[in-house]
């Protein structure tokens, strides 16, 4: 009777649920805090500005010195989060160059399309 009910006790605690703590969400990585980046179509990029204004995103094509796209946006002070689309691109190796109004470079990372 015994080896039942320690039998028995083994699995009761077998069976319980284990609890398992959540994955925090992995840290948003800078796109220009690291001097090259993959990225597919549609993914989010994430950057910083040093104040409110009218900034210019412009990818160039690495080997030719071409520029591909060219965007002007109101950023903000801080982070900010931009999408970027590479569907229609030929290119494989492209620079990012972030500047302000004045064409002064805030930021210049490689980018590699997937």
């Amino acid at each position: 009777m015994k080896r039942i009910l320690f039998i028995f006790v083994i699995l009761m605690w077998g069976c319980t649920k284990m609890e398992i703590e959540p994955t925090p969400p992995p840290a948003v990585q800078k796109i220009f805090s690291v001097s090259e980046s993959s990225v597919v179509d549609g993914q989010s990029i994430y950057f910083d500005l040093p104040s409110a204004g009218i900034y210019t995103l412009t990818l160039i094509d690495k080997e030719t010195g071409q520029i591909v796209s060219r965007e002007r946006f109101t950023g903000k002070m801080g982070e900010n989060i931009k999408k970027i689309y590479t569907k229609s691109l030929q290119y494989r190796y492209l620079y990012l160059l972030l500047e302000d109004v004045t064409k002064t470079e805030i930021g210049k990372t490689t980018i590699i399309i997937n």
